[in-house]
């Protein structure tokens, strides 16, 4: 097959530590990957580089009824904890922040696919968890039953039994038991981008993850539409600039019989000479190398959207805003995360332009002082 060449970044393909044994970046580890091969272990042990570490798991799934996110992160000076539901008939939000000091309330693993994340709060608990593909096959759904997800020692790609990734979380009003799929042959774009040897990060975005479970609001259960519900990773390891703008979009769903998940970034690998942008198809990655050119109003997020690039031309159709500001002295975050569709096109690493119309996910303007 005649590949497109969409990047000169350099593809890794064994794996390889983000850190120096003195902390600071190891220059093998730039480039980008299509399985979990960086070791980030580094990041957020011992007392290099303290306040500027972050550790986080986010994960989104969309569905034509609800849209939920939760976050387990650790900021080294504080923890961090979110869940967010969203009724999309109804457009009622319910939206759980739990902070702590420190990071005493967050479990994270040192690298991608190596143990749990959690979170333990008065008011909050999570739960990510791998599962092998029997555990999902003979519905084992108990707490405590999950076992970490697996790596294939020579290609650093998830084993074959590894099925999935399952997000629990519980509040007052809100709890959540779903399975993110990882069907065979599933890519996720990790990149490592660098400001500086001392200041870096290393991120996954795994998209058009399909999503089964559960939402459960005031005691009502909502069961997910099964083959229209989507989930999507950002996993996150680095060590962070003081003040950052950056701009992400993601969609999943299918068009024309193909499972469709893009991945966009923008603003903060400007320079860097990486960018977190891609085109999943059935899993399979096309890595696009150019820095995209977004287009958009900061005075009316709800306009539409234009992304582009040398090999996309995206327009995003915003449904809604989740918009939220902080001021805490010196820390403070400007958030604006529409979601809605997309269209266009997109040109796959065979050279194919594919339409892209109807994926839905959300398009974001976010700047933080952290």
């Amino acid at each position: 097959m005649t590949r497109t060449q969409t990047t000169t970044e350099r593809e890794i393909t064994a794996s390889v530590s983000l850190c120096l044994p003195n902390g600071r970046l190891n220059p093998a580890a730039v480039g980008w990957v299509r399985h979990p091969l960086i070791d980030t272990d580094r990041i957020g042990r011992g007392s290099y580089g303290w306040g500027r570490n972050k550790r986080w798991e986010y994960w989104a799934v969309t569905s034509p009824t609800h849209i939920v996110s939760i976050t387990v992160s650790s900021l080294d000076y504080a923890s961090l904890h979110q869940l967010w539901v969203r009724d999309r008939a109804t457009g009622e939000e319910i939206d759980l922040v739990a902070i702590s000091p420190l990071t005493g309330s967050a479990t994270l693993p040192g690298t991608l696919g190596t143990g749990p994340a959690r979170a333990r709060s008065k008011a909050l608990t999570i739960d990510i968890d791998e599962m092998h593909a029997d555990e999902m096959n003979a519905g084992e759904m108990n707490a405590g039953e999950m076992n970490a997800g697996e790596l294939d020692a020579a290609s650093g790609a998830p084993a074959a039994d590894t099925g999935g990734t399952r997000l629990r979380a519980a509040s007052a009003r809100v709890s959540i038991d779903i399975v993110a799929e990882r069907p065979a042959g599933q890519e996720g774009m990790g990149v490592v981008v660098p400001w500086g040897e001392r200041l870096f990060q290393y991120t996954v975005k795994d998209v058009a993850r399909p999503a089964r479970g559960s939402v459960t609001i005031d005691g009502v259960r909502h069961e997910l539409p099964a083959g229209d519900s989507w989930a999507t990773l950002d996993h996150g390891r680095g060590r962070w600039p003081y003040s950052m703008t950056w701009n992400w979009g993601a969609a999943s769903g299918v068009v024309d019989g193909k499972r469709i998940g893009l991945q966009l970034g923008g603003k903060w690998t400007a320079g860097t000479g990486s960018t977190e942008n891609s085109l999943a198809v059935d899993g399979r990655l096309t890595k696009y190398g150019d820095e995209l050119v977004w287009e958009y109003s900061t005075s009316d997020f709800l306009a539409p959207w234009r992304i582009r690039g040398e090999h996309l031309d995206l327009v995003f159709t915003p449904e809604f805003d989740r918009s939220s500001q902080t001021n805490m002295l010196v820390v403070g975050s400007e958030t604006h995360q529409c979601f809605g569709s997309y269209s266009g096109t997109a040109t796959d690493e065979t050279g194919a332009v594919l339409r892209v119309d109807g994926v839905y996910g959300w398009a974001e303007h976010v700047h933080n002082r952290w």
